[in-house]
């Protein structure tokens, strides 16, 4: 059994999978499993992933694509890993990511960990902006700090039941996720080296400003069900270093 499991999501993905997979593959931790849950995708993305031979990979096949919510979860089930973490099918990490995290989240006793990440292009060319992450995260702050990004993150499911790291069916899942286990009592330790590269697809969701603002209030009103005055004080400080991350 593999002391970590990682788990991607895969829809679409034929132009980044293979480097997704190889930034995975040369990691200088060696002991993981990797779950490529297929969810459904209409491009060239099936049989590639047939093409991977590491014993180490898994490929689950969702079917019809039901979402990224539903198809980590479907990972989350399945993984055998004591630590779970998770990478988008079209980021990088860098060798030492997997090492790095699991030695300080093993030195420090932490049940959630994060990491510092840098902005790529859509050929993963670094953009020389790198995002630095807070020594640790509790729940008030992370409601205007959205800092933790998905391929960063890292669970210890010995401290965390795997139950309660299941992601809702709600737009920017992830973030709610997140917020629903700091809620819960745990907090988020962040280990600020750039070990991840985001990358930025022209078209990717997250591109488009006005929808991630939309998300981000929906999680604050409908989500966490707070107040229109407590929203709209979170909902400043987000935005305000939603900008500077970029700058």
């Amino acid at each position: 059994m593999a002391e970590v499991s990682i788990i991607v999501p895969v829809y679409n993905a034929a132009k980044f999978i293979k480097e997704t997979v190889a930034s995975i593959t040369a990691q200088t931790f060696t002991d993981w499993e990797l779950l490529l849950v297929e969810n459904g995708s209409t491009d060239s993305t099936p049989e590639i992933l047939e093409g991977f031979t590491d014993e180490r990979i898994k490929v689950i096949r969702m079917g019809t694509n039901s979402g990224a919510a539903k198809a980590r979860n479907r990972g989350m089930e399945l993984a055998e890993g004591r630590f779970v973490t998770y990478l988008d099918a079209d980021d990088l990490w860098k060798p030492e990511k997997l090492e790095k995290q699991l030695a300080f989240m093993k030195q420090k006793e932490v049940a959630f960990s994060f990491t510092g990440y840098e902005f790529a292009d859509e050929n993963a060319k670094p953009l020389g902006v790198v995002v630095k992450v807070p020594e640790v995260l509790v729940y008030k702050k992370a409601l205007k700090n959205t800092t933790i990004f998905t391929s960063t993150v890292m669970f210890d499911t010995a401290q965390i039941d795997k139950s309660k790291l299941m992601m809702p069916a709600v737009p920017s899942e992830d973030t709610a996720l997140w917020w629903s286990v700091l809620r819960s009592g745990f907090d988020a330790y962040g280990l600020d080296e750039n070990l991840v590269y985001y990358r930025r697809p022209g078209k990717s969701l997250s591109s488009n400003k006005f929808i991630a603002c939309k998300r981000i209030w929906n999680l604050y009103r409908k989500q966490e069900k707070l107040g229109l005055i407590y929203s709209c004080y979170n909902f400043a400080g987000w935005a305000m270093r939603a900008v500077l991350r970029r700058l």
